[in-house]
């Protein structure tokens, strides 16, 4: 399972991300909301721990901006022991739940379970007939597996976690192939041409979005949408 950890406690983050690493989850560290906020933007995470005071960008903006971007991903909040207004302010924010510090690693994995399993996500993504199981990295149209290249999977996932929202080519092209190849952005078009055609019969469809980039959604949304038009 993919977490984000934005903490800026250096001592407190190394503690935690070597911890959690060994219980099975792939950490990625970020010291400030800035670095936080891009890296959700360019990768899928299946759950993010985030203190809500950082440098650059504090962690609430950062949890607004991922609501905004339409960001579904599983969000716990670390606060202060005793600060009900931090607290409150990151659950109306979009946080699916908070800790307070000192808390105990055990209880924090307890959470991050819970937390997953409450939202039925367990980092599985799902749009009209295609599910993803982030636990086997597997995609399927209804139970039948989808036989898809590491780079169709790694742009497919990265619609997914944002169905019905704009994803920029940038931010595909980065999930694609790395933000430091230097890859083009129109390469991004060869694969989704290809997507297109394993994706016939999974009640989905990307939609080009000219000089922006890429959106999934299911045909029953398409449909009401273009009924309101």
């Amino acid at each position: 399972m993919k977490l984000l950890l934005v903490e800026d406690d250096f001592d407190l983050s190394g503690v935690l991300g070597h911890s959690l690493a060994s219980r099975g989850f792939e950490v990625l560290r970020c010291a400030d909301g800035a670095e936080a906020l891009a890296a959700a933007r360019k990768k899928s995470f299946d759950v993010v721990v985030l203190d809500l005071t950082l440098p650059t960008l504090d962690g609430l903006e950062v949890l607004q901006r991922l609501r905004s971007d339409g960001n579904p991903v599983p969000v716990l909040v670390l606060t202060a022991r005793g600060a009900v207004g931090e607290r409150i302010a990151g659950l109306n924010a979009g946080a699916d739940d908070y800790l307070a510090k000192p808390f105990d690693l055990e209880e924090l994995v307890a959470r991050l379970g819970a937390l997953t399993r409450r939202l039925g996500r367990d980092g599985d993504l799902r749009c009209g007939r295609l599910r993803y199981e982030s636990a086997a990295g597997a995609f399927y149209r209804d139970e039948l597996p989808l036989e898809l290249s590491p780079r169709e999977g790694e742009l497919l996932k990265s619609l997914m976690s944002r169905v019905e929202h704009a994803v920029p080519k940038e931010v595909l092209r980065d999930a694609v192939f790395g933000s430091d190849d230097g890859t083009h952005v129109d390469a991004i078009e060869v694969i989704v041409h290809r997507l297109r055609k394993k994706l016939v019969g999974a009640n989905v469809e990307i939609l080009t979005l000219r000089g922006v980039g890429y959106l999934l959604c299911d045909d029953a949304s398409l449909a009401a949408q273009q009924a309101t038009r």
